[in-house]
This record gives structure tokens, C-alpha cells and sequence, in this order.
């Protein structure tokens, strides 16, 4: 290399050590032996090119002087820089956001300014200064032009980000996304045509509303499966003010459902946009008012007082296990009353007679015999248990046992199917399944076919007697991928005296019963954290609850997808967001220079040649 190219190089070097130091590892020894080398060796550059411009011939002064003041706007960024990062903490007294706000506003968006400003004319002077590097005389107005071209390829830059700043601060959008109302699901359909009392649905919109329109669209298509005892009626509440009223109504854009005494309205809306959302999720909102109107109200038992899991949410910065809470709301919204059952409830001496299910939510203590007792007289006078279990609570032999299960506590793990959260050796404990038996507790994993797999993570090892017991009848609706394997040490790692099988992770019991006597059903899971705050929001884990709850209660009939057109949101983590963040600010513009560059070559050699005196040039 030849000419100011390598003091240019050492440049940038400096300035990509100070990068390193201060956005990739930010703090300690590094950080600092980076920053500080990155800003003597951008010192030094600028030294050398001072020097340089001294001694250059009249004809390269020019492009020395002009490459000079770009390395000053380059160390004037870096100065800016410093000062509103904690180095002008120091020297302010605090932080520079605090004591001047629009200071260090001013001063983050003006360094980066200042430093495509210095570097990309830097990058088209040397180039052009490269390719006269053998000529006798250096032609200054052609490296003038490569200046000006870089000066306004960062001007249209910073216009470009400023823009956006703008337009994003002017808060103004565009809704372009797709968007269709929802349609009647198979679970809703199965509602209606499990109906045997009249329901009446009344629609309150005016008269060629579009929001209306929809809904009643929605209506129609659902109608079709009990023509006889789902009556819907479309009316306007300022016509019919007094019918509104005694529905409860007193706005056009509302839904009511009535069966008898019981009225459940649901507000759309009249605006089309606003009333978006409403729409996508419409099967949803009016499936959970359908089972309240229309299927008989359950009660609900979880237990407490043994470690399960919280009743509330866990408080942000705290060490604790994930709470059930959104398990039972999702229950609620399928007519289903919530209560606790504890010593205090009367769990030591019965299990109350208005109980469809008791649910044991990853208990970590052992249970009092009176209260195991009271659980297995419940299970064998035909009552309905859950239980979801942990590797590091009780192993609940003496319900198990009458069950022809076996809890070995023994956590599951799989080195080659999992889910990668951590990205350390104990994510081989995070399973993912989607091989679901035909079993009514998993009607709608079963139907979606693999769309919707169920995660598990820190799943124990539950395993079957066999022959089961007593003319029980064993299913296990959910295993684990084949490759799974109980790690007998806690290493996540396969070891000799491992093996892998398709372990359970559901297994659902039924003693069948003479006619017109509740038949005993138990659902056991490997695993609480299934239903826990943690995994309720995936889609599997949730049709897998709500298909477990339907079954036990005996309303397998009903189980299947719900429609909804919402727009599922893209989610990445945070290696790709970085990856994102690098490739659209550095390798995207480097891309449209390379081809330009590319192309502005190959104009060049297509040029024509030119007539002189004496021959051809």
C-alpha cells in the first residue's frame, strides 16, 4: 500500500477499537484498554497525516489538507461522544441527560452525524487518490469530486435517519395488514348444536353498518348447525329503545346473548377500525359468552397450603415459581368457578360435594394422610382429579398407586429436540411434543396436527403399572419426542446407563361406571410448569389445559379450535435483533456502495476512446 492509505486505515482502526470498547463490551478492564487504545491510535493517525501534509509535494497538499480535516471531524464526533457517555459524568458532576436534557439529545444525534460525515468522504478520497498513486501529477479535481460525492452520500444519510426520527415522532400510520373477520370454529359450533333450550342472540346496529354486516355474516354461518334454537334478530336501539332497554342495551354496535334469565352482551363497536380487533377475535368472545348462558356453571377446586403454585402473578425481580393465575382465568372464561380447597376449605376431612375438578397445582410439600385420604375417596365415588406434578415436590405415591402410576421424580432431558432459551447445557430440559394420542383430553392438539406443540420444561418422569388396576383404562394423550431420556444425574447429558424412550407427560385414567353413575377420571401431568403463567401463552400449552379441563368435566363434546384472524406478532431474541440491527445499518449500505463501485468501474472501461493528433488515445 502506498499513498495516506494506511494512515487512514490505522484511522479507522483506532475508531473501531473505541466501537468495540463502547457498545460491545461496555464495562470493565476491556472496555477500557479498548476505548483508550482506540483513541491514541486515532490520535496518532492524525499526527502522522499532520506530518504528512508538511512534507507533500505542492500537488498532493491539497488532498493531505482535505483528509487532515476529515480525521478532525471524525475525533470531533469522538469528543461529542464522550461527553454525553459517562466519561462526561465525570467531568459534569452526573449525567448529562440529567442536568441538560436536550444537551446530550442534541449531542447523540449530532455525533453520528459528524462521523459519516468524516468517514465516508474519507472513503471516496482515498479511493480516488489510490488510483493516481502512480501518476506523475495528482489530479486535485477529480479527488474533489470523490469529496463532494461522499459529503452528500452522508448528507442524504443523515437527511434519511433524521426523517425518520420525524415521521416517528409525528406518530402517523398506516394500517396495511390484513385483516377478516372470524369465523365460526369448531368448539363454537359444537356449542350450538349441543343446544337443547332456545338461545336468542340480538344484534344492535343500524342499517347498512359495516361492522353489522360482519357480525351478523358471523351469525349466519353459525345458525346453520341449529337452525330451530339459535334465533338471531339484527335490530336498531334508536328504533327500538324500549327492546334495548330491557336487554340492557342503551348503544347501538352491542351483541347479547340470552337463554332464559341469563343475558350476556358483548360490545363490537360501529367503526370499522376500532372495532378490528373485535372482530378477529369475535369466535373467541362469543364462545366464552355462549358457555356462560348456555352450559351449566362448574366449580373448580385448586388446592393450597403445600407449596403450589401462587395464586397472583410473580412480582417482577423476584425469585419465584411461575403462578397458575392465567390458567384459571383461561378457566373462567370457560364458566368455571375458581376457589381454593385447603385444610381450612374442609380438604381433611371430605372434598366438597359441588366439586367438578380438584386441581393439585405443583405441589412441593407432602400432603397430610388426612388430606390424601379425603383425595382418594373423592376419586373412587367418581370425582375428577388433576394433578401436575413436580421432580422436586412429593411423588404422591398413595394417590398414584390406585392409579397404576408411578411418579420417579427423575427430570427429563433431550440433547436433541428441545428449545433453546438459555443457550446453556440445562435448556436440554425444555421439551417440546407434538405427539398427541386420539384422546378426548387432546381433541384440538390431535385436529391441529403439529401446529401447536406443547412445551414442558423441567418435566419428571411419570411411568405406568401394568396391567393397570382394577379395570382401569390408561391413555397416554401426550409423550415426549423418542429421543428423551431421564437424566438419572442432573447432567443433561446421555450416559451409559441412560436410555431414551418416548417418556409420558399425560397420561389420562378412567374407571368406567354402571349407566347413569359419574365415571371416575384423573389427568396426570409430568410436569406444572405446562400450565403456568410461563407457557400459557403458547398456543398448544393452552388448547392442552382447556381440552384436559372439557374432558374431566365430562364436555369432551364441545373440545376444538377456536378461529381467530389476529396478526401473530414476529418475535426475536435478542442475538437477532442484533443481527438485524448490524446487517440494515452497515451491510446494507456497504452492499449499495459495492455496486455502485462495481458499476461505476464498468462505465469506465466501456468509455470510448478518444481522436488525438498522431493516432488513437
Amino acid at each position: 500500500m502506498s499513498g495516506g492509505l494506511p494512515v487512514t486505515l490505522a484511522f479507522v482502526s483506532g475508531l473501531l477499537a473505541i466501537f468495540m470498547g463502547e457498545r460491545i463490551f461496555g464495562m470493565g478492564t476491556s472496555r477500557t484498554v479498548l476505548s483508550g487504545l482506540g483513541v491514541a491510535v486515532s490520535v496518532g493517525a492524525l499526527l502522522w497525516r499532520f506530518l504528512r501534509l508538511r512534507a507533500a509535494s505542492a500537488d498532493r497538499r491539497a488532498v493531505e489538507a482535505w483528509a487532515l480535516g476529515l480525521y478532525g471531524v471524525g475525533l470531533a464526533a469522538l469528543v461529542l461522544y464522550f461527553l454525553q457517555s459517562d466519561v462526561g459524568t465525570g467531568l459534569f458532576g452526573g449525567p448529562l441527560s440529567q442536568k441538560s436534557p436536550r444537551l446530550a439529545v442534541s449531542l447523540a444525534a449530532l455525533f453520528p452525524a459528524l462521523m459519516a460525515c468524516s468517514l465516508l468522504p474519507l472513503a471516496m478520497v482515498e479511493v480516488a487518490a489510490a488510483a493516481m498513486s502512480r501518476a506523475p501529477v495528482l489530479e486535485t479535481g477529480r479527488v474533489r469530486s470523490a469529496l463532494y460525492s461522499g459529503l452528500g452520500l452522508a448528507f442524504v444519510l443523515i437527511f434519511a435517519f433524521a426523517s425518520m426520527f420525524v415521521a416517528t415522532q409525528a406518530d402517523v400510520t398506516w394500517d396495511l395488514s390484513y385483516f377478516r373477520t372470524a369465523k365460526p370454529g369448531d368448539a363454537t359450533r359444537k356449542v350450538i348444536r349441543g343446544l337443547n333450550e332456545p338461545l336468542n342472540v340480538t344484534l344492535f346496529f343500524p342499517p347498512a353498518n359495516e361492522v353489522g354486516e360482519a357480525v351478523g355474516q358471523y351469525f349466519r354461518d353459525l345458525a346453520v348447525e341449529s337452525p330451530e334454537l339459535l334465533n338471531v334478530q339484527r335490530l336498531d336501539q334508536a328504533v327500538e329503545p324500549s327492546r334495548a332497554r330491557s336487554l340492557g342495551v342503551h348503544s347501538n354496535g352491542t351483541v347479547v346473548l340470552a337463554r332464559g334469565d341469563r343475558k350476556e352482551p358483548f360490545t363490537v363497536g360501529l367503526e370499522i377500525e376500532r372495532a378490528r380487533g373485535q372482530l378477529q377475535r369475535l369466535d373467541q368472545e362469543i364462545q366464552r359468552r355462549l358457555l356462560t348462558v348456555a352450559r351449566p356453571r362448574r366449580v373448580v377446586y385448586f388446592t393450597s397450603g403445600h407449596g403450589e403454585r401462587a395464586e397472583s402473578r410473580a412480582v417482577p425481580g423476584e425469585t419465584t415459581r411461575p403462578s397458575v393465575e392465567k390458567l384459571k382465568e383461561l378457566l373462567r372464561a370457560q364458566n368455571v368457578e375458581v376457589r381454593p380447597l385447603g385444610v381450612s376449605e374442609g380438604l381433611g376431612t371430605e372434598v366438597p360435594r359441588d366439586a367438578s375438578v380438584v386441581v393439585v397445582a405443583g405441589a412441593t410439600q407432602a400432603f397430610l394422610t388426612e388430606e390424601l385420604n379425603a383425595l382418594n375417596e373423592y376419586v373412587n365415588r367418581g370425582g375428577r382429579l388433576w394433578l401436575a406434578l413436580e421432580p422436586e415436590g412429593p411423588d404422591f405415591q398413595p394417590l398414584l398407586d390406585p392409579l397404576g402410576l408411578k411418579f420417579l421424580k427423575t427430570p427429563l432431558a433431550n440433547d436433541q429436540v428441545y428449545f433453546r432459551t438459555t443457550r446453556q447445557q440445562s435448556d436440554r430440559g425444555n421439551l417440546g411434543t407434538a405427539t398427541f394420542s386420539s384422546h378426548p383430553s387432546v381433541t384440538s392438539l390431535s385436529s391441529l396436527a403439529g401446529q401447536a406443540p406443547a412445551v414442558f420444561t423441567g418435566a419428571g418422569a411419570l411411568d405406568q403399572i401394568q396391567p393397570p388396576p382394577g379395570g382401569l383404562v390408561h391413555n397416554v394423550s401426550v409423550r415426549a419426542h423418542g429421543a428423551t431420556f431421564a437424566d438419572t444425574n442432573g447432567n443433561f447429558t446421555l450416559d451409559a446407563n441412560e436410555s431414551r424412550r418416548p417418556w409420558p407427560l399425560v397420561i389420562a385414567v378412567e374407571k368406567p361406571s354402571p349407566p347413569g353413575q359419574e365415571s371416575m377420571r384423573v389427568v396426570v401431568m409430568a410436569d406444572a410448569d405446562a400450565v403456568s403463567d410461563l407457557l400459557m401463552g403458547n398456543m398448544g400449552n393452552a388448547y392442552l389445559a382447556v381440552d384436559t379441563l372439557r374432558w374431566l368435566t365430562g364436555e369432551e363434546a364441545i373440545s376444538g379450535a377456536v378461529s381467530s384472524e389476529e396478526d401473530t406478532p414476529i418475535q426475536h431474541t435478542r442475538e437477532q435483533d442484533a443481527v438485524w440491527f448490524y446487517a440494515t445499518v452497515f451491510l446494507g449500505p456497504a452492499l449499495v456502495l459495492a455496486v455502485g463501485f462495481v458499476m461505476t468501474r464498468r462505465r469506465g472501461r466501456r468509455a470510448p476512446r478518444t481522436a488525438v493528433a498522431g493516432g488513437e488515445r
